[in-house]
């Protein structure tokens, strides 16, 4: 896209721009910095950055590559978006080479379900099926 590029370079990551928009988010509020590097280290990472190397936008996905992937703290920011860059980085995660063939994805949204349907999630089917464990407590220190 004109203006910007994606990257899963571990090493382009910035961490610190990931964790300003993500420790305000509401799904990640609270999340430590630390919390956010290790995520990164072990999950499949898509930066969005303008040509300048700012990063403006994140998503990770959190899978064996084989069966199953969960996606998550996806965001672009607010002033970059209105522009496809949400849609753009989405088709990029679900056209990479070792995100093919999955049995499974799954994700967890308050508010952005239009986008997701978009690329096929859809609303469980079976909910009462699926159990968690949640502790919104974990990690608030780490």
């Amino acid at each position: 896209m004109n203006g910007y590029a994606i990257s899963t370079e571990v090493q382009k990551m910035d961490v610190e721009a990931i964790y300003a928009y993500l420790s305000r988010s509401y799904w990640a509020e609270g999340r430590t910095k630390a919390t956010v590097e290790k995520s990164l280290q072990h999950s499949l990472n898509f930066g969005v950055f303008t040509v300048e190397g700012a990063q403006i936008g994140f998503a990770r996905v959190i899978t064996d590559y084989a069966t199953f992937a969960y996606l998550a703290d996806v965001f672009i920011l607010e002033e970059h978006r209105g522009k496809g860059l949400s849609k753009w980085l989405m088709e990029t995660i679900m056209a990479h080479p070792e995100l093919q063939g999955l049995r499974r994805w799954s994700l967890a949204t308050r508010d952005a379900h239009g986008l997701y349907a978009q690329f096929g999630f859809t609303p469980l089917p079976k909910p009462e099926i699926w159990m968690q464990i949640f502790d919104p407590t974990a990690n608030p220190q780490s």
